[in-house]
């Protein structure tokens, strides 16, 4: 069955328009609450981020789920894998984050845990949505769920946080510049990074309900570049709005994305002897990062786009390590989800394990120049299955001998197709990109 709400990461969208609305949330903390407490007993812990609209839809939220007799254990604003990690801590039913990630804060969300810190499964959002679809009700008055709050939220999970690099570690002498994004982590990071030993330079740490990923954080990376510089710091670290992303920059200002990032994190474990399998990519992935692995005979592969897919891909084959180039990178030997500080600690522990700098660390991985045309049709029968489309994109596929690759994708939301070539020769792979895009075009008119 497809979903009518659930998109690959929750519900999302833009406060005030259907569905991020407070009658929705309040229909959905209910529904959410009936299909939990088939389970038995239930309690949800909430967290949210630093967006203005978050309070509102904590309300709502709590209203909905008591209605339906559920518990409810409010965590304010904490990082997204916190609440992840809390929900299996506390022996919690779910999990609910509002979030859009790194999204303005004129946009909002709904995220779902487990119990078990996952996401989701399928069938339990599918209850959701049809529960959705039937009249609210209200539980007999001695049945209704109760409230209470959270005090140590983030004393707990910045020890867990700790807890995933060796007992005695110290990254004394270590100078970071922070991005918090004006987001979740901004209490939490810089706690984690001063408690092991680092001195800390704080950005984008004052929220204010409305400057939440505004110019600063992982998707507006020139602030940290900028104080990097002027700090003479080891490196700098960004993380988005709810703490489930991280991109760094060394020494010199230069972005080290999430390609880079996995490398440096799965060549460490590798070395150490605890990769325990490959390592899960996406589409998007660069192909520098799929040589620069095979060169260490690590296996990798690609799922799609989206965390989820990381997921379950690492979940299907026992795999520990997985990520995106957008900086979500998921660590199972330490939690269940995409988490940014502890990557981010990973990348440390790398660093020190090698006493090697950032900059030194990311040069073994060689990205491979990546082209990106977009191309717009007017719908209907989708360009990249047509016959001409494949017999291009397969001969240039052989052309490049496994030095490069080709990637068509029509966008799931937009009337576009998107034409990706990367290889090694940058002029080459713009040409075959240029050729392609050319192709979608005419047989799309």
């Amino acid at each position: 069955m497809s979903k009518k709400y659930f998109g690959t990461d929750g519900i999302r969208g833009r406060v005030g328009t259907y569905p991020i609305t407070p009658d929705f949330m309040l229909k959905l903390g209910w529904a959410a609450g009936m299909a939990f407490r088939k389970m038995g007993a239930c309690k949800v812990l909430v967290g949210k981020d630093t967006r203005i609209s978050g309070y509102m839809f904590e309300s709502a939220l709590e209203a909905g789920l008591t209605s339906a007799g559920a518990d409810v254990m409010l965590l304010g604003p904490m990082p997204t894998p916190a609440i992840a990690y809390l929900t299996r801590t506390f022996h919690a039913e779910a999990g609910i984050v509002i979030s859009a990630s790194h999204n303005p804060h004129d946009d909002n969300g709904i995220k779902f845990f487990s119990g078990q810190g996952t996401k989701l499964p399928d069938d339990i959002e599918l209850m959701i949505e049809e529960l959705l679809d039937t009249p609210m009700t209200v539980v007999e008055s001695n049945k209704i769920g109760k409230v209470s709050r959270i005090n140590d939220a983030s004393g707990r999970y910045i020890e867990f946080c700790k807890s995933s690099v060796p007992t005695g570690t110290s990254f004394s002498g270590l100078k970071i510049v922070i991005d918090c994004a004006h987001g979740a982590v901004y209490k939490v990071a810089p706690s984690v990074f001063r408690e092991l030993g680092a001195e800390v330079v704080l950005l984008s740490a004052q929220p204010n309900g409305l400057n939440i990923n505004d110019n600063c954080g992982s998707t507006h990376m020139g602030q940290l570049q900028a104080a990097v510089l002027a700090e003479h710091a080891d490196l700098g670290i960004a993380f988005d709005g709810d703490g489930d992303r991280v991109l760094m920059v060394d020494h010199t200002g230069a972005i080290v994305d999430g390609d880079e990032l996995l490398y440096i994190i799965a060549r460490d474990l590798h070395e150490r002897g605890t990769l325990q399998g490959g390592v899960v990519g996406t589409l998007m992935s660069n192909l520098g990062l799929e040589l620069a692995l095979e060169e260490l005979k690590i296996p990798f592969v690609r799922a799609n786009v989206g965390d989820r897919y990381v997921i379950a891909d690492l979940l299907e084959r026992g795999w520990k390590v997985g990520g995106e180039n957008s900086g979500h990178i998921v660590c199972f030997n330490h939690t269940t989800t995409g988490d940014a500080i502890i990557a981010a600690l990973q990348v440390l522990m790398a660093l020190k394990d090698r006493d090697e700098g950032l900059a030194q660390a990311r040069q073994a991985l060689r990205k491979c120049p990546q082209v990106l045309i977009n191309v717009r049709f007017a719908g209907g029968v989708n360009p990249v299955e047509h016959a001409a489309v494949k017999e291009a994109s397969a001969r240039v596929t052989k052309a490049m001998a496994g030095r490069g690759r080709v990637l068509l994708r029509k966008s799931g939301t937009e009337p576009l197709v998107r034409v990706m070539v990367e290889g090694e020769d940058e002029s080459l792979v713009r040409g075959y990109a240029e050729e392609l895009a050319k192709l979608v075009a005419e047989v799309s008119a």
